[in-house]
C-alpha cells in the first residue's frame, strides 16, 4: 500500500497517458478539440480572475503585477482556443515535433534509470532499458515523420502513449521492491 501511495502520481500519469492514446485511437479530431476548448475556457476563466484581481489590489502593486495585461492576454487566448480549435489541429504536424521532443526527452531519462538500476546491482534493470529503447525508436519514428497522413500519424501517437503507458506501469510494478 506504501509503494501505491508513494507512487501514485506516476501511476496517475500512466493511466492518463493511455487514457488519450485510446481517446486519440478512437476519434483524434473530436479529442484534440474538446481538449483545446477546454483549455481556452480554463485560460478566459483565468484572465478573468486575473482582471478582477487587477482591479480589486492596491493600484500601485496592481501596476506591478502586470495582471491586467496578463489577464487579457489570457482572455484573447482564451478566445483564440474556443473560436479556432481547428487551427492547432492544422497545425499538428508541428505540435508532432514537440511531441516527439518530449518523447525522445523521456526516453533519454529511462536511459538514466536503467543505468542508475545497473550500477546500483539491482536486478531488473533491463526493463527501464526497454522502455527507454521504446520511447526512443517511437521518438525517431515520429520525428522523421514517415507518415502517409496524418491519420496514421494520429493513430502511431495514440498506440505509442499507450504501449508508453503500459511499460512505464510494468516496470514501476517489477522493480517496486527496489524503491
Amino acid at each position: 500500500m506504501e509503494f501505491l501511495k508513494r507512487n501514485a502520481n506516476v501511476i496517475i500519469i500512466c493511466l492518463l497517458e493511455a487514457l488519450i492514446g485510446v481517446l486519440l485511437l478512437v476519434d483524434p479530431v473530436a479529442f484534440t478539440s474538446g481538449i483545446i476548448i477546454a483549455v481556452g475556457i480554463a485560460l478566459l476563466v483565468a484572465g478573468v480572475i486575473s482582471i478582477v484581481g487587477y482591479f480589486s489590489t492596491d493600484a500601485v502593486e496592481a501596476a506591478l503585477r502586470g495582471a491586467l495585461a496578463k489577464g487579457l492576454a489570457l482572455i484573447l487566448a482564451g478566445i483564440f482556443c474556443v473560436a479556432r480549435p481547428t487551427w492547432f489541429i492544422e497545425a499538428f504536424p508541428l505540435i508532432t515535433i514537440l511531441y516527439g521532443v518530449v518523447i525522445l526527452a523521456a526516453g533519454l531519462f529511462k536511459v538514466q534509470w536503467a543505468a542508475d538500476l545497473l550500477r546500483m546491482k539491482t536486478g531488473r534493470w533491463f526493463l527501464p532499458a526497454i522502455s527507454a529503447a521504446v520511447s526512443i525508436i517511437c521518438a525517431v519514428i515520429i520525428l522523421s515523420n514517415p507518415f502517409a497522413s496524418t491519420l496514421v500519424l494520429w493513430m502511431f501517437v495514440g498506440i505509442s502513449l499507450i504501449i508508453e503507458a503500459v511499460l512505464d506501469v510494468v516496470v514501476l510494478f517489477c522493480n517496486r521492491n527496489r524503491y
